[in-house]
């Protein structure tokens, strides 16, 4: 026999039985595969007739299966779960093959024997379970499996033995397993229990109840079932459940090794769907285009069944060049004339008379279908019995083997023959059952719209029916449609929202004509559809969810009224909306109602609405609407590089993407490369400064210019690139495919090797016009490597700038003679915060002048003239030559009474509050000083650590002993080794970038000591706390 495997991807060898009583049980496993395949090879979309199977493997579709299961509660119908995923499926999930569900991921050490898989009604679970079924059959996976036992819920419903064995039970539904004695076998095989549909369970579930662990043991079967999830029977055995969302509770969560999601197809699985469905290529293509075309039917495409209902309807409608459906409810109603007409070729010219006659023959089963859809709504029944039919008086024998209803019901025969039933998908139960109700109105069936009408609507709907009955014309509909928007506003879980949708649609007077026989209704509705509509706007949506928000703007859109993209715009042109606070379920909803619109806005700038993390993190999928998108100090991390990168991987107009000051890290990077290298992508613009990035997102990045790509700026600045970095990203920049114009690489760690990287760039074909090399230890030395890059005639750079990179009157003098040699693109150049020296400046001042050199801008900031406020200084501080010198002395000077006054630490402020880039230097004397920047909101009169500098967060101090040197930011300290000799110190802030750095300065060279980043929220004032003996003075540069 077989020994249990820890997975049940380890193969056997093929001469694993070798006893006589193995030969049974060999001959048992093949006519159990033989009796399986009989049953599961093939497939039935939607109709169930004779010779009308396809064999699965000719059309299956791989589906998106993810391991876990996407957030939120179950409060949505299942349309919108579907629509929800759609927006959050990106490349961080983790997809699996339905023949590795009991497979741990990549890393996991875990032995998985219960797998639970949800997904909405209709997205393919049981197709993944016939799949799996059929490939172990067919020698394809799972070879070391010897039993696989499908028990569908649907069929344990009907037995009606009270106490089974385990082996007893499998027997009923497989005889092929007589041979075996008394089940003892299955202990020593690896066998697979495959519980599909926990959603249409009708038996109890105790999982407090007493469980038995005995094969032999006899016990009801609901005890049989718990026992084998909960592994006391047969624990050696695989399970795998499968269940619509709202079931899953259903199991207890501790009972579950690995949770899975079938999220139906995604974007390219529904086109390869449709190109196997429709043989004719360019056929499929168009109505691919057109799917495309519509945001809602796009969406809906992600439910397999969906797609065949589209191809069905939309295939038909191009032959007779019809008008394309553009709404749900059209699409449906073409669906129904489409399934009936097949079954009466008389009237195939389409003409609204005909239409009449096609559907009449067929009226009094429809509406029995209806009446049952309609009644199993609120309980959320997809699978029927025979007594659910016979109570809607619906003959059994004669019906449902008849004319259209063999198209949109099924019928099942299961266990021992008996027969089970079900519409083939939720949605159509749903659009029968709205075509009920509305009939139940035109005849004025007022037992049928009570259970929809809210006790304030009673009086208004008895009146219309007298009206009605004195043969008045007057048009109550609205008070149906309101009744039925209050209903379903109540539910939980939106069981009512996609009937509801229906119901509108049906509403329109053009969406009647359709439904012609079936529907006599002659009197206008317009005026109720207007009123409805108007009603839906006005309604308090601040005490709806997010989910009903939503419903309700489809249903604006199954009535043609398009008027909420026009309030959604004006709703984000208008400042005053955005200081109310939004919730994340909201958020979620507004990015929705963007994605629906057909419009393409300009910017979208996430910073501004205000919400928590979760929310703006809610709101990324809606950058798909806009053509620039400002994500940019959102607390974003790598996952939402995947939303973005899904987006760019489809039909999008986004051209200018800013995600800076997020913890993306070089992870995100990878997931957003994704998007770059798409056809589709069009974007242009890349901002991805102080992101976390090391040099593997240069290398990331390389491959995407390497590849067709459409960027023209990419700003990688502040992050830890070093000259690895800008060595990898080399590669890509001398790509032919290259376009980029404009590279920032600010404060990025580099030196001057980076200057030798770039400029062989510069001296090969490249398209830079723009280079920032700003903020980065380049010195002397890289200047002159970069100049050699400069020089070259292939060198079309006109800005560049090098502010604070530790260049001095070398440096100067050979970009001079760089700019001789090649005249004619610099435009721009800047040397901020440089030290020049004189001959340096002059040399390139002269280049201004010349007529033949383009040089039009030349930036030499250097120096902030400071001064101490004396106001601020602490009273054993003297301030002396012009208040540029603090000197601590021993006596107490006689300052005036002043509220900013440092009371209790010897320190003092400047007058000057700083937000832009300044640079300054201070030369101290003694035995030591702090040196600082700090907010003007500082404490002064308290002796505590809110008042003392680099003590808190409103100031950065950078502390210097004669052999020691230290840098302080709220009360953390950070040691500077080795502690320089040099008594003067430059300082350097960039408050837009959020960077503070302290040099060492000796005889014109600068050594870096070290840099804050911060977001800056308030200018800052230099600052210094003076220790005994000691002085500090602000020198003149």
């Amino acid at each position: 026999m077989v020994e249990s495997s820890r997975h049940l991807h380890t193969e056997h060898t093929p001469d694993r039985w070798s006893k006589p009583a193995d030969d049974v049980l060999r001959r048992v496993i093949e006519k159990h595969k033989a009796s399986l395949k009989k049953r599961f090879e093939n497939i039935s979309e939607g109709i169930i007739k004779p010779g009308a199977e396809t064999p699965l493997n000719k059309i299956y579709t791989e589906l998106y299966i993810t391991e876990g299961e996407s957030e939120g509660l179950n409060k949505e119908h299942e349309v919108l779960q579907v629509e929800s995923a759609s927006r959050a499926q990106t490349t961080e999930d983790t997809p699996i093959n339905c023949n590795d569900i009991f497979k741990p991921l990549p890393g996991q050490e875990k032995h998985i024997r219960t797998v639970m898989t949800k997904g909405v009604a209709g997205i393919g679970k049981t197709v993944s379970v016939q799949k799996f079924i059929l490939d172990w059959i067919n020698g394809v996976a799972n070879q070391n499996v010897d039993f696989i036992f499908p028990l569908p819920f649907r069929e344990l419903n009907l037995v009606r033995v009270d106490q089974y064995s385990l082996h007893k039970l499998l027997l009923d539904f497989h005889p092929e397993l007589k041979e075996l004695k008394d089940g003892e076998e299955y202990k020593d095989c690896q066998v697979v229990f495959i519980f599909d549909g926990l959603d249409e369970r009708r038996l109890p579930l105790n999982f407090q109840q007493n469980m038995i662990s005995d094969l032999k043991q006899t016990s009801s079967v609901d005890v049989l079932m718990t026992s084998l999830i909960q592994g006391s029977l047969l624990h050696s055995a695989h399970i795998w459940i499968t269940s619509r969302p709202a079931a899953v509770s259903q199991i207890p969560a501790h009972l579950i090794d690995q949770m899975t999601e079938v999220r139906g197809f995604n974007d390219p699985q529904k086109e390869e769907y449709f190109r196997k469905r429709i043989s004719d290529e360019s056929r499929a293509s168009r109505i691919i285009s057109h799917i495309k075309a519509s945001r809602s039917l796009h969406i809906m495409c992600h439910i397999p069944v969906f797609c065949w209902i589209a191809a069905t309807v939309l295939q038909q409608m191009l032959d007779n060049t019809q008008d394309i459906p553009k709404t749900l409810t059209e699409m449906f109603i073409h669906f129904l004339l489409i399934q009936t007409r097949r079954k009466d070729q008389k009237y195939q010219s389409g003409t609204e008379t005909d239409q009449k006659k096609l559907l009449k023959p067929q009226k009094e089963i429809l509406l029995k279908l209806g009446e049952l859809a309609f009644k199993n709504l609120e309980n959320g029944n997809l699978m029927f019995y025979e007594e659910d039919l016979k109570e809607c008086g619906i003959d059994i024998s004669k019906a449902v083997h008849s004319g259209i209803c063999t198209e949109i019901f099924k019928e099942e025969s299961v266990f021992h023959q008996r027969k089970v039933y079900c519409f083939v998908h939720l949605s159509i139960q749903e659009f029968l059952a709205a075509v009920f109700v509305f009939h139940s109105y035109v005849t004025k069936n007022f037992k049928v719209l009570k259970s929809l009408i809210s006790e304030e609507h009673n009086q208004s709907i008895v009146a219309y029916l007298q009206s009605a009955l004195g043969f008045k014309s007057q048009d109550h509909l609205h008070v149906l449609l309101k009744s039925a928007v209050h209903e379903a506003l109540k539910s939980r879980n939106g069981h009512l929202d996609l009937f509801l949708r229906f119901l509108m649609g049906i509403s329109l007077q053009s969406n009647q004509r359709l439904l012609k026989g079936l529907l006599n209704h002659k009197h206008s509705t317009s005026k109720s559809v207007d009123e409805t509509c108007q009603y839906i706007k006005e309604l308090n949506r601040k005490d709806l969810s997010p989910e009903r928000c939503i419903n309700l703007f489809h249903c604006l859109l199954e009535m043609n009224d398009h008027s909420m993209h026009k309030e959604i715009k004006k709703y984000l042109e208008s400042p005053k909306n955005f200081k109310e606070k939004l919730s994340p379920a909201h958020c979620s909803a507004l990015a929705h109602i963007l994605l629906m619109s057909a419009e393409v806005l300009d910017e979208f700038d996430l910073k501004k609405y205000n919400t928590s993390d979760e929310g703006r993190r809610r709101l990324v999928p809606a950058v798909r609407c806009y053509r620039k998108a400002r994500l940019a100090e959102c607390t974003l991390r790598y996952k939402s590089c995947g939303i973005v990168a899904t987006i760019l991987q489809s039909p999008n107009s986004l051209t200018e993407l800013d995600l800076s000051k997020n913890v993306l890290g070089d992870s995100g990077v990878q997931f957003l490369s994704n998007g770059l290298s798409s056809p589709h992508c069009k974007l242009q613009k890349l901002r991805l400064a102080e992101c976390t990035l090391t040099d593997k997102s240069c290398g990331i990045v390389a491959t995407v210019l390497q590849s067709p790509n459409s960027l023209t700026e990419l700003d990688l600045s502040n992050n830890d690139l070093e000259d690895s970095g800008v060595q990898l990203l080399s590669n890509g920049l001398s790509s032919p495919y290259c376009k980029l114009q404009t590279l920032r690489l600010a404060e990025c760690t580099l030196t001057d090797k980076s200057c030798g990287i770039v400029a062989t760039v510069l001296q090969s074909p490249n398209s830079l016009t723009e280079l920032d090399l700003s903020n980065n230890y380049l010195g002397d030395s890289g200047v002159l490597l970069l100049s050699n890059g400069l020089s070259s005639p292939h060198c079309k750079l006109q800005t560049l700038r090098l502010s604070d990179c530790l260049i001095s009157e070398k440096g100067y003098i050979c970009l001079a003679s760089a700019l001789y040699s090649n005249p004619s693109h610099l435009k721009e150049l800047d040397l901020s915060y440089n030290h020049p020296g004189e001959s340096g400046l002059k040399l390139l001042s002269v280049r201004l002048e010349d007529p033949v050199c383009k040089l039009e801008k030349l930036r030499t900031d250097h120096a902030s003239e400071l001064t101490l406020d004396s106001n601020t200084a602490y009273r054993f501080l003297s301030l002396s030559k012009g208040n540029r010198k603090v000197t601590r002395v021993d006596e107490e000077e006689s300052y005036p009474h002043h509220t900013e006054r440092f009371e209790k630490w010897p320190q003092v402020l400047c007058r000057e509050g700083l937000s832009g880039r300044c640079y300054w230097e201070v030369e101290r004397s003694g035995n030591g000083a702090r040196i600082s920047v700090a907010y003007k909101s500082i404490k002064r009169k308290v002796k505590s650590d809110d008042s003392a500098l680099g003590h808190n967060d409103k100031s950065w101090s950078l502390e210097c002993f004669p052999y020691s040197y230290y840098v302080w930011h709220n009360n953390k300290r950070t040691d500077i080794l080795p502690a320089p000799s040099s008594s003067t110190v430059g300082v350097y802030l960039d408050w837009p970038a959020g960077t503070l750095s302290f040099y060492s300065v000796f005889s014109d060279t600068l050594t870096h000591l070290h840099t804050f980043h911060s977001t800056f929220t308030e200018p800052l004032y230099p600052a210094f706390r003076v220790h005994y003996n000691s002085s500090v003075s602000l020198c003149q540069i």
